[in-house]
């Protein structure tokens, strides 16, 4: 017989020692095991962390309030709600909360579960729930690395990725376990436990979808993901080879040549005609031309345009783009068309954010339907620091404003009912003025976005500024300065990954169309590409670097200046990269 020993961490709720959850753990890790060798024999241990949760008592307050910033934070309340908030998903929203805003309570469950690795010295651990987020802190420390070597770790059900969690325990950035032996993470869409996906670059980590949907609860159970298809033929069919001495495998390789890929989206039709632009799939295939021309091969230039270009068929394509995005590659990702300013719910079910919004081809003015940043941070916060990411976006984001005549405008308005969410009356004035709302990290707006992180006025119309600008990852960015800093650099990172963001145009601005003769196309859009291409043929005849990112958001500033568009381009991005050449060459 061969034996594997087992180590399992539970996650909320009750484990009493001995009871029933241990013979059903136990059955569904030995079943999938034997059924691929016969002769393996399974050592499972646990380690009981109850004791330690009753010492932190949860009130319903509590309770409320940890739903708010669980279920509120990105991924989870963007493309899903939980079916139903029974007392199972209360209880953990409570106790995972806690654990993360509770130092001692995460000390005490790590050292919980660092003196059981060390007693029992499995091969596998397997965490589920809140256990993951107590493997994860355990095995992040200087000892904990050590500790995790040569061993492999499953997570399930795992919060880990949840945005809040990522934002207030891993200062916005999750890291690798290089030493452990691989890291295993089953992730199920249906699971509302307020899980979220895990978007590491590591070569012994992957993330593998573990499909399931049971009636009437929330896909929580473990012993599901035990079971699973997908489960059986990566983590134990591995387990089955190292016990046979025979090398794994399962080794992700980041180490091939740089690539570039493009994802460009134009969309001139709308479902609602009267919103219909001209130039935006112009726009596309003058950036396609051009990156082609820059050394992107074809199949490499992925266009998204008019009704295809819908929010879920975005997902889906982003998806493409970032996959396997590694250090030295190059990843573009472009839209034209019309941005708006969506005001969104908090916690506590009042507008708490406006936030920067791609308005696609079925956009209704509903979070399921709008692209922002809590969709587009999932994908990119987590990528490798020596990846160059560029993302452009020719529309604007004002809101409040009605279009007069002239020049084609690529932003839309509000309905009145949505418009209302970013107003409040002023009685002494008896007018209605714009609210005013709070930025999650002002050090870090300032920075970026300007001195003024409150309101503008454009063109002497009120206009509210929006708190979440797409490809910054403000909700990743809470903590103050100095604890972040302290804690960055205990993990080992600098914080969440920041593409390079140029705008059309400041949040307070519109973006304008031009009239090429009669070919239309975004002004910005048309002024950039033509600056690039007159210094990619000025530096191939000198041999000298192509402009930098400062200076060709400058140059077409001043383009547009000068043909009296009213429109700034903005540029975000740390500093040292600013000054970088653009990569595109011939």
């Amino acid at each position: 017989m061969k034996s594997l020993r087992i180590l399992c961490v539970h996650g909320v709720g009750r484990h009493p020692t001995g009871g029933p959850w241990e013979g059903e753990w136990q059955k569904s890790i030995a079943e999938p095991l034997q059924s691929l060798d016969a002769e393996v024999q399974p050592e499972i241990e646990f380690v009981y962390m109850d004791d330690i949760f009753d010492q932190f008592k949860i009130s319903a307050l509590d309770v409320l309030e940890a739903i708010g910033k669980l279920g509120w934070s990105g991924a989870t309340s963007i493309f899903r709600r939980p079916k139903a908030l029974g007392d199972d998903i209360r209880w953990s929203a409570g106790m995972v909360v806690q654990w993360v805003e509770n130092d001692k309570l995460r000390r005490l469950t790590r050292d919980r579960v660092t003196a059981r690795i060390k007693q029992f010295d499995p091969h596998l651990i397997i965490a589920h729930s809140l256990g993951t987020l107590v493997c994860y802190d355990a095995f992040t420390t200087p000892a904990g690395q050590q500790l995790v070597a040569k061993r492999r770790l499953v997570t399930a059900g795992s919060q880990i990725g949840n945005p809040f969690v990522v934002g207030n325990f891993a200062m916005g950035r999750l890291s690798p376990l290089p030493n452990a032996d691989f890291w295993y993470h089953l992730y199920n869409k249906e699971d509302d436990v307020f899980t979220a996906e895990i978007r590491l670059n590591a070569p012994n980590f992957v993330q593998i979808e573990t499909f399931f949907d049971i009636d009437g609860v929330a896909d929580h159970d473990v012993t599901e993901y035990m079971r699973h298809g997908r489960t059986v033929s990566t983590v134990w069919a591995d387990a089955v080879m190292a016990l046979r001495n025979q090398p794994l495998a399962r080794r992700i390789n980041i180490k091939d040549k740089p690539t570039k890929r493009a994802l460009l989206v134009g969309i001139n039709e709308y479902a609602d005609s009267s919103q219909n632009l001209e130039g935006c799939v112009n726009d596309a295939f003058l950036m396609s031309a051009m990156l082609q021309e820059s050394g992107f091969a074809a199949e490499d230039v992925r266009l998204l345009l008019n009704e295809r270009a819908t929010c879920a068929n975005l997902v889906d394509r982003l998806g493409w783009l970032l996959e396997g995005a590694k250090a030295g590659d190059t990843r573009f990702f472009y839209y034209s068309g019309h941005g708006a300013q969506l005001p969104t719910y908090g916690p506590d079910e009042r507008v708490d954010r406006v936030q920067e919004t791609l308005v696609l081809h079925d956009f209704d003015w509903t979070a399921g339907r709008a692209f922002t940043d809590d969709q587009f941070h999932t994908m990119y916060s987590q990528l490798p620091y020596e990846l160059q990411f560029v993302a452009m976006f020719d529309c604007c984001h004002s809101a409040g404003m009605t279009r007069s005549g002239g020049r084609r405008v690529r932003g839309i308005d509000p309905p009145d009912d949505v418009r209302h969410r970013l107003l409040r009356w002023d009685a002494a004035r008896e007018m209605w003025v714009p609210r005013q709302f709070e930025q999650p990290n002002p050090a870090f707006d300032k920075k970026f976005n300007g001195a003024n992180t409150r309101t503008r006025t454009a063109s002497g119309t009120g206009a509210t500024m929006v708190t979440h600008r797409l490809g910054q990852a403000m909700d990743l960015r809470r903590q103050e300065r100095s604890t972040f800093k302290r804690e960055a650099k205990r993990l080992g990172h600098m914080g969440p990954y920041l593409p390079v963001l140029i705008y059309a145009s400041r949040d307070d601005q519109f973006s304008y169309e031009y009239q090429h003769g009669a070919i239309a196309h975004g002004a910005f859009t048309y002024s950039l590409v033509k600056a690039l291409r007159n210094s990619r043929k000025a530096s191939n005849s000198s041999n000298k670097q192509p402009m930098s990112f400062e200076a060709l958001v400058k140059q077409v500033g001043l383009e547009l200046k000068e043909l009296q568009y009213e429109q700034e381009p903005t540029l975000v991005a740390p500093t040292s990269v600013k000054k970088m050449a653009v990569p595109l060459k011939a």
